[in-house]
Formats: structure tokens, sequence, C-alpha cells
């Protein structure tokens, strides 16, 4: 009885997790171009017209004016900036483009701005921004839990990028990235002794790193119609062999491979950022360490579930079964429905 409700159970909440594995990826990204000129702050949106929608920005000017261009703090030498709405335009595909300008009462020193729009966009929305003053341009990143960028204009350093903003953004990227959980779940269904799963664990996360690396050094740069279907495949690919070779002992062997390519899919969050060549390998550390974090906690809920559950002779046979055939389809669905959307 206990075995045929943990199936159940089981079963239950993976199919809840089906309609989040078609969407993975799905993390919101809106760009600000922000240029310093005398007490003048210019900044130039490019936002999803389908997100502003969903914030209940969309219909009218005044929406965006109040939504966006008046919840952008701009702050000079302790002063707020004055906001003005200059336009509002549609753009190349589903884009709107947002132009403002913040006057201050003198050409600032310390700069503030503090993007609070971010707080009406989905908690997983990253605002990449671009702060230039004169010849100098540097590119940060902006999260709900950390909206506020420092400006120290004419200083060495123009713009202030947290270590704990890229963490986060790292570690953000596995939790909403359920292709990397859902392979990783394959991974450890068949449960096995702790030095076959460390190894497991160990391949994957070298693996993911040597790629991750190369890929933001530009050292290797395929494309994401490349990768992207082939991370499904690799989801399919595992759930298939838990069917057909169920021998926990030697998953190293396809957790290296296939970490070398799921690291090319972290890359791409990464790479989208453009960041300026110095701030790099600060960037890559700071990421890599956010999804190393974001996976040792994935694993630390689910693990222990699994190895919980395979105490019980149903689920070894029927429960893994069920969850392989799972993870296969979602796989091939996934790959069909990534190259339809990547053409």
């Amino acid at each position: 009885m206990l075995s045929r409700r943990l199936l159940r159970c089981v079963f239950f909440a993976f199919a809840c997790l089906l309609p989040r594995v078609a969407n993975a990826h799905a993390v919101g990204l809106s760009r600000g171009d922000y240029e310093v000129s005398g007490r003048v702050v210019t900044a130039l949106y490019a936002f999803s017209s389908a997100e502003l929608a969903t914030a209940g920005l969309r219909g009218a000017d005044a929406l965006v004016e109040h939504g966006v261009v008046d919840a952008t703090i701009v702050t000079g030498d302790g002063k707020r900036c004055a906001p003005h709405l200059d336009s509002v335009a549609a753009v190349a595909g589903e884009a709107v483009q947002v132009r403002a300008t913040f006057s201050c009462d003198s050409p600032p020193h310390d700069l503030t701005i503090e993007c609070r729009f971010i707080e009406a966009l989905p908690a997983a929305h990253r605002h990449i921004a671009t702060l230039s003053e004169g010849a100098r341009e540097k590119s940060f990143i902006v999260v709900r839990e950390n909206p506020t960028i420092e400006v120290d204009v004419g200083g060495a350093d123009t713009a202030k990028t947290t270590f704990g903003a890229m963490v986060w953004t790292g570690i953000r990227h596995i939790w909403t990235g359920y292709d990397h959980i859902a392979f990783l779940f394959g991974l450890v269904l068949l449960g096995g002794r702790a030095r076959s799963l460390v190894g497991v664990v160990s391949a994957f996360t070298v693996a993911h790193s040597i790629t991750l690396g190369l890929a933001v050094l530009h050292v290797v740069s395929p494309h994401p119609s490349i990768v992207e279907p082939a991370i499904a495949l690799s989801i399919a690919y595992v759930g298939f062999e838990n069917l057909y070779s169920p021998d926990p002992a030697k998953r190293w062997r396809i957790a290296f491979p296939f970490g070398l390519l799921h690291g090319l899919g972290f890359a791409s969050a990464l790479m989208a950022l453009n960041l300026p060549r110095e701030r790099v390998a600060a960037a890559l550390f700071s990421f890599n360490l956010g999804v190393e974090v974001g996976q040792l906690a994935v694993l630390a809920v689910v693990l222990p579930v699994v190895l919980w559950a395979r105490r019980y002779p149903a689920f070894r046979t029927s429960g893994v079964r069920i969850l392989s055939a799972a993870l296969s389809i979602a796989g091939c669905v996934w790959f069909v429905w990534r190259l339809i959307a990547l053409t």
C-alpha cells in the first residue's frame, strides 16, 4: 500500500515538473543603456512587450512613464534627478523601446541608479545595464534582490558590480534551468554507492566548468541552435540508459561528456551580459561559484529523497522505469520544441 502511494506521489510530482521543463531558461531579460553627460543622464530601455503586458505596463505611455521611468530612481550626490519620459516605441519583434532623461541639479560625482521597475517584472528577470561616460563603458546586472547601482562618475571604475550579484545569477540560472535539474535527477535516479555518486557529480561539475570558461573566453563559441537541442537530447539519453543499463557504478562516463555540453548552456547566460574584458575573469569565477552552490542545493534536496525512495522495491522497479521513461519522453518533446523555437 505504501509503495503504491509512494509511486503516485513521485509520478504526480514529476508531472507537475514537466510543464516547467518545457519552459526552461525562461528568464526574462531587459536592456538599459545609461549615458552620463554633464548633469543629464539619458536612459534607453528595451523590454519584451509580453513582460510589460504581464506587469500591467502596456496600453498607454502614462503606464510606462509611471511603471518604468518614475520607478527608476536616479540620485546625484544625494539629490534626486528629475525624470522625464521622452518616447515609447515598438521596435523589431516584440520589443518596446523607452527613452527617458534624468536631469540633476549639477554634474554628479556620486551617482546612484535604483531600478525599482524590476519589482513589477517576473521574479527571475535580469536587467542588463550598460553605463557610459565619455569613452568609458561598463556593464552590470540588476536583479530584484539587488536593484541598486552605485557609480563613481569620473572615477577609475565607472560601475561597481557586486560579487554577490553574479553568484546569485549563477544560483538562479540553475534553479530556473529545469533542463539541468532534470539531467541531474536522471543521473542520481539509480542511486548507487556514495563513491559512484560523488564521481558522477564531480565529473559533471568539472566538465561544465571547463566549457563554461572556454565559451566565456571565446575559445569555443557553438551556436545555441546546436547546444540547446543537444541538451534536451542528453536528458532523453540518460532516461533511456536508466531503462536499459541500470548500473550506476560508471555513470561518470556519461556525466563528463554531457557536462561539457551543459557547460555551454550555462555560458549562454553569462555571455549575454557582454561584460568588458577586464571583468570577465571575476564574473566567470563568481557565476560558476553560484552554479555550483545552486547545483549542490538541488542535490541536497533531491538525493536524500531518491535514496529514501529506493528502499522500497516498487520504486526500484516500477518507479524508476516510469520516471526514466518520462525523462526520455520529456527530452524528446523538448528537443522538437527547441528546434521549432530556434528556427
